[in-house]
């Protein structure tokens, strides 16, 4: 079968790497326990919800690029309902805490911004980026804690990307665009779920229908009776919709936590300025680091930032994920066309998403669950990128299909 579930469910059991899974633990909590009593507790709790989102992405193979690439060239739609799924439980539980502003004394905000041509530029080339570089967000550090080389190499690119569009921000947000415009802030939060909802089950059947008129059905996302669910819970290979549930839940976490929905690429924004800052540029006179938002952040450095913690946890977790599976570190080498790939996939990923105001996390999944217009737009402009990324992907050496799902590597 050439099916994302199905692959998922029978992917090789090997014996988990104890050694690597012990190590990934203690590293883990001595960062929880030392965020805890040097920082802040929140924080600590941050990186415990970013360890076990990457345990769910690298357990449940939920990546955006190959999911993406597996409807745009086989039809096969499993990975985008996934999303849908998880797109829809997290707006249904966003929308009337968001229209609350608070929680447990902790005040909340959705993750909104301005709709307009960087946003569609951006996500655009955001989508040619996720298919040369191998991995969206979440799954270029998912890829990196697993230990890809290939993909510690786009991340690496991914930093630099984001970096070097700071440069260029000032300009980018001259260029037309409309305010941030929330559905359930205009429309109110039960109509504005209700059209959010409608819309996503629209796409979902949707992509039902396309997938069956190829192939004349459509994938589940559960497993039928039988399953051995023990043993995938700890090997991986977790139904998609195990993983859908899993993140939306855990986003949910981080805006109880955080006071605003799940981030990633921001704090990679964030390292790559710390780093050029300790090399000696001066990034601090440009002008986005002047900006009051990125000044502080820049100023409190890595160990403050909510987004750099939880990527952290995000990468450790899918460390630990990977140990316990047997699958750390599985392939050494890179041939001059991956190498390539990653380079110039990663830079695009990084430059589109500071442009986009997020990526596939911070302005798909968590713009849509806010119920932010910038989000919608970002997935209408994605997809003609991953299109285009999707045929450059063979100049370089790399595969279409969706054997790469299957083995779990998301190239």
């Amino acid at each position: 079968m050439s099916t994302a579930t199905t692959a998922a469910a029978e992917i090789p059991r090997a014996r988990p790497q104890a050694a690597v899974a012990v190590g990934a633990g203690v590293v883990a909590l001595a960062c929880t326990l030392a965020l805890g009593i040097a920082v802040d507790g929140r924080l600590a709790a941050l990186l415990v919800v970013g360890g076990l989102a990457g345990l769910a992405l690298h357990h449940a193979l939920f990546g955006f690029a190959a999911s993406t690439r597996q409807f745009l060239v086989e039809r096969r739609g499993a990975g985008i309902r996934a999303q849908l799924l998880m797109l829809a439980a997290a707006s249904i539980v966003f929308a009337p805490l968001l229209a609350g502003g608070s929680a447990f004394g902790q005040g909340l905000s959705g993750a909104l911004a301005p709709v307009g041509v960087s946003v569609a530029i951006g996500a655009f080339l955001f989508g040619v980026g996720m298919q040369l570089g191998g991995g969206c967000a979440s799954g270029t550090l998912t890829g990196a804690g697993a230990g890809s080389l290939r993909m510690s190499v786009t991340l690496g690119a991914f930093i630099a990307g984001s970096v070097l569009a700071t440069a260029h921000m000032p300009w980018w947000l001259g260029q037309p665009a409309l305010a941030a415009l929330s559905i359930p802030q205009t429309l109110g939060w039960p109509a504005g779920l209700a059209v959010q909802l409608a819309a996503i089950g629209l796409l979902a059947l949707g992509a039902i229908a396309l997938e069956r008129r190829r192939h004349g059905d459509h994938e589940p996302l559960v497993w039928g009776a039988g399953t051995d669910w023990r043993a995938h819970l700890q090997h991986g290979g977790w139904p998609l919709a195990w993983g859908a549930l899993a993140l939306a839940l855990l986003n949910l976490a981080t805006l109880l936590i955080a006071g605003h929905p799940w981030s990633v690429t921001w704090g990679f924004t964030l390292w790559g300025a710390a780093l050029a800052d300790a090399l000696g540029f001066a990034i601090a006179d440009w002008t986005f680091w002047q900006w009051p938002r990125p000044a502080r952040a820049l100023e409190a450095g890595v160990a403050q930032d909510t987004v750099s913690v939880m990527n952290v946890g995000l990468i450790l977790g899918a460390l630990l994920g990977a140990a316990l599976a047997g699958r750390f570190a599985t392939r050494r080498r890179l041939g001059a066309g991956a190498v390539a790939s990653a380079v110039i996939g990663g830079l695009l990923l990084g430059y589109g998403a500071r442009l986009a105001f997020g990526c596939n996390i911070g302005a798909l999944f968590s713009g849509i669950a806010s119920g932010s217009v910038h989000g919608w737009l970002w997935l209408l402009a994605v997809l003609p990128g991953a299109a285009l990324g999707a045929r450059l992907r063979p100049l370089f050496g790399l595969d279409n299909g969706a054997a790469c799902v299957a083995a779990g590597t998301n190239p």
